[in-house]
């Protein structure tokens, strides 16, 4: 068990220490830069979908013979309809946006953003907890090493996100410590999700490969909703494609070489 709570707390430590660098970096991060690292995060989330989640609901399913998509297929397209429906009732304001989606509401800017990142974040700590819940139902296609190489993937990708997540809310007027404690918060709903899936899991182990696709379908549309219009957008998206590239491989060779 021990193993379990220490992988469900490594992406929150990535993205607890990349929220404390506007601690230490004298100016916002540079545009290039958050581009190339936005890419970089959906490569990984984009792999993680499919090596991690995907791809082991199917093999759970081969029983099934050519109807063993069925399952990945229906979790899949559950699971991008419950990140749309967040979508649609949380207000929230996402990076470059100048106005906010969701209902209407008198919250303010800096709140409006750190809830668009928390919604960026739950899909990633289901993802997670739904495998570290496969692992403990000695389910023979999800390994320790697999599930660590999630842990890891995620957290690499953390780590940029929280700088730019408690960086931009410094530009926007908050001090720093204030901006490093609301990063670290938006990524607190990680560990909890991850909670959430296994205890929901524990109960419904036949339902393995439909929870495994739908946390894939949470991720994928986080990536093609937010994450590649931001990465694309304006002068210079090809640094976005070629760090996409370089996550989607590293987290590729992750899962592969710890599974």
């Amino acid at each position: 068990m021990t193993d379990v709570i220490q992988g469900l707390m490594i992406p929150f430590t990535g993205t607890s220490l990349g929220a404390a660098c506007v601690l230490f970096m004298a100016k916002e991060l540079n545009v290039t830069v958050q581009k190339a690292l936005t890419g970089f995060a959906a490569g990984v989330m984009v792999a993680a979908s499919i090596w991690s989640l995907i791809i082991p609901a199917m093999d759970q399913c081969e029983g099934m013979g050519k109807l063993s998509f069925v399952p990945a297929f229906m979790g899949f397209w559950i699971g991008t309809a419950f990140l749309l429906l967040l979508d649609h009732v949380i207000p929230h304001l996402h990076m470059y946006a100048n106005k906010a989606e969701g209902p209407r509401s008198d919250l303010t800017r800096t709140t409006m953003m750190l809830f668009a990142v928390t919604l960026h974040n739950i899909p990633e700590g289901m993802a997670v907890g739904v495998v570290y819940a496969g692992m403990l139902a000695g389910n023979t296609e999800i390994t320790v090493g697999g599930a660590l190489a999630l842990s890891i993937g995620i957290a690499i990708q953390n780590f940029p996100e929280g700088a730019i997540i408690s960086m931009p809310l410094h530009s926007e007027g908050m001090s720093r410590g204030k901006a490093c404690l609301y990063g670290i918060i938006s990524g607190a709903v990680e560990p909890v999700a991850a909670l959430v899936m296994i205890a929901a899991a524990s109960y419904l182990v036949p339902t393995m490969p439909y929870l495994l696709s739908f946390a894939a379908g949470a991720m994928m549309y986080v990536v093609v909703e937010e994450l590649i219009p931001e990465m694309s957008e304006g002068e210079h998206s090809n640094i976005g494609v070629v760090m996409f590239a370089f996550g989607f491989t590293l987290m590729m060779a992750l899962d592969v070489a710890l599974g």
